[in-house]
């Protein structure tokens, strides 16, 4: 079993930028998918950004292309997610997930990762 735990989140101004942590507590296989997920209030969880462990290859999601940054560092067994030029549409509570099984693809829907954080709250002010 993994446990996530995200930190970092806060209430910023536009255009400046945060980092947010998911601490996992279980090791996390080389080739996972690991992700970031957002939710807004009233919307969907939508998908932010991904890493497969280990091996690095990062996906994103076109509204955070060239902002945000994903990235890991296994012997702290922490995943981070670097945000740049925030605007206020970013404004949401932040989730780390984790696939079970590795190689799943890093494109995949929130509901088909297994291991969730509780979240952190990013507000950024207009």
């Amino acid at each position: 079993q993994v446990q996530l735990v995200e930190s970092g989140g806060g209430l910023v101004q536009v255009g400046a930028s945060l980092r947010l942590s998911c601490a996992a507590s279980g090791r996390i296989s080389s080739g996972v998918s690991m992700g970031w997920f957002r939710q807004a209030p009233g919307k969907d969880r939508e998908f932010v950004a991904a890493i497969r462990w280990k091996i690095g290859t990062t996906y994103y999601a076109d509204s955070v292309k060239g902002r945000f940054t994903i990235d890991g560092d296994n012997a702290k067994n922490t995943m981070y997610l670097q945000m740049n030029s925030l605007k206020p549409e970013d404004t949401a509570v932040y989730y780390c997930a984790a696939q079970r099984n590795p190689y799943g693809s890093m494109r995949s829907p929130a509901r088909e990762y297994d291991y969730w954080g509780q979240g952190t709250q990013v507000t950024v002010s207009s």
